[in-house]
């Protein structure tokens, strides 16, 4: 069976004054660190983080001191998986391998029907 697993991951970025740009280079550091290793195939975004007060979502991203926080998501699709548990599993040790000390935890996990092209990819 094939899965659609998506990770929350705790990206820390230091020396910013500004959300934005802090997002922009979580973003930008973990596409870098997963194009290393040839992983440009698992899609990298900013989380969102529902408002207590309101409960309208707001981009994952937190600073103090000049040091952010930031919540990304990464998806990455995984083919021929024996259960979704077997596909959450082979995810985080792919991801985790190229984010070395980077916190990630299961969000959420879909099966999919993949196409022709995907399988023979």
């Amino acid at each position: 069976m094939n899965y659609l697993v998506a990770m929350e991951a705790a990206w820390l970025v230091r020396d910013v004054e500004d959300i934005d740009d802090a997002i922009g280079v979580a973003v930008s550091e973990a596409g870098k660190r997963l194009n290393d290793k040839e992983m440009d195939y698992v899609e990298v975004e900013v989380g969102a983080t529902g408002c207590p007060a309101c409960g309208e979502p707001f981009d994952s991203a937190f600073i103090a001191a000049d040091t952010a926080l930031v919540g990304l998501v990464l998806e990455m699709k995984v083919f021929n998986a024996e259960s979704m548990e077997h596909a959450q599993r082979i995810a985080k040790s792919e991801v985790g391998g190229a984010l070395r000390d980077v916190p990630l935890k299961v969000i959420e996990t879909v099966e999919f029907e993949a196409d022709e092209d995907e399988v023979e990819a």
